[in-house]
């Protein structure tokens, strides 16, 4: 089994169920690259990624706030979306201006539960 193939086709997958999606990407907790349909800045994206996932899971300790879900980041043109996906990789996902963020989040979320258990099972 190609985990990096299987990861990839689940990004393939997300954006089949959330077409406002624009890019995803998943990189490894220390910043290091994993799959990505991004087309440009993939390792900067994965580096600050890994950066963000930190500060977010020390911003939900200190607040006493429970578990990291995710970690939004709304801009004037499009939104950044962090999820943990399991305790080794982290999923980034885009969406454009106007994007449905309740899809987004749900998608996301699942789409993050299902690479934590591919790579759980490889």
């Amino acid at each position: 089994m190609d985990l990096r193939h299987d990861i990839h086709e689940e990004l393939v997958v997300l954006r089949q169920r959330a077409p406002e999606i624009t890019g995803a990407l998943t990189c490894t907790i220390d910043g290091m690259l994993v799959t990505t349909d991004l087309a440009a800045d993939t390792e900067q994206t994965a580096a600050l990624t890994s950066a963000l996932l930190s500060l977010s899971r020390k911003m939900t300790d200190l607040a006493r706030i429970g578990r990291l879900e995710e970690t939004l980041i709304s801009g004037a043109q499009g939104h950044t979306a962090c999820y943990a996906a399991g305790p080794t990789l982290v999923l980034t996902v885009l969406a454009g201006q106007g994007a449905n963020l309740g899809l987004l989040r749900i998608e996301g979320r699942r789409a993050a539960d299902k690479i934590a258990a591919i790579v759980e099972r490889g």
